[in-house]
């Protein structure tokens, strides 16, 4: 005798349904980075819901670091252009404590098609075009990481060598500003490597030199993967720290 059980309704509480159409919002650019949304009034009003709902659900999108409040003007869009968002995915700290600022050279910029490793990683078809960009970030001088970058060149369309060197601001802050592409979160795998022949030019030291490589896929919204970094840090002055709640 075989037992037949009724279908379980499944569903998701009211905040987190008016959550789901505030990302919708910020996925489709409705609000730029930076910009202002509605008051929470005027959302409870769009979406027939009460302000306590709403605050709910902007409380949660501002714990992702997706919204920023600020006392007395509003609700923000995130943005990596104001300066507690600039280097919010950076966790490279000096030994000394001190404050640095990283200096950045672009080396390279060109368009190829993608292996299957990056694609596979993009969530694009093996072949597809992507931006390969290559650059050095120096503190106080000295070379301490380089980088390897590839984006899916769909979004990044036009994107040159000269236009990133132009760029004064930290480079996450250009996706934002001229091509709508906003970073949420990132995942990353770290391990220890040596420098060789090509790196150790680039870092300015010994082939065979310890480095910490660290390999990241940034997401923007709707947990779409749109850039992967390849990186390999000095640490002989600095260390890279995590901070996990």
């Amino acid at each position: 005798m075989s037992l037949i059980t009724e279908p379980v309704a499944s569903f998701s509480p009211l905040y987190e349904q008016i959550k789901a159409l505030l990302l919708a919002s910020l996925q489709s650019s409705e609000w730029l980075p930076g910009a202002p949304i509605p008051s929470e009034m005027e959302l409870a009003a769009r979406y027939a819901v009460s302000q306590g709902t709403v605050r709910k659900a902007i409380d949660e999108l501002s714990a992702q670091n997706l919204l920023v409040r600020r006392q007395g003007k509003g609700t923000f869009v995130a943005t990596h252009q104001e300066e507690g968002g600039q280097y919010r995915f950076l966790s490279l700290e000096p030994d000394s404590g001190q404050p640095f600022h990283l200096k950045n050279q672009f080396l390279a910029c060109k368009t190829l098609q993608s292996d299957a490793y990056i694609a596979d990683l993009l969530e694009i078809n093996g072949g597809d075009l992507i931006i390969q960009i290559e650059r050095v970030q120096c503190i106080s001088g000295r070379p301490t990481v380089f980088e390897e970058i590839w984006l899916p060149e769909e979004l990044f369309r036009g994107l040159s060598l000269e236009s990133l060197n132009a760029w004064s601001d930290p480079v996450y802050a250009l996706y934002e500003a001229k091509y709508s592409t906003h970073m949420v979160r990132a995942e990353e795998k770290i391990k220890a490597v040596l420098a060789d022949a090509a790196i150790s030019i680039h870092l300015q030291l010994p082939v065979g030199s310890p480095l910490l490589s660290v390999e990241r896929v940034a997401f923007t919204y709707g947990d779409k993967p749109v850039e992967i970094r390849r990186a390999r840090y000095d640490t002989s002055e600095q260390h890279y720290g995590n901070k996990l709640n």
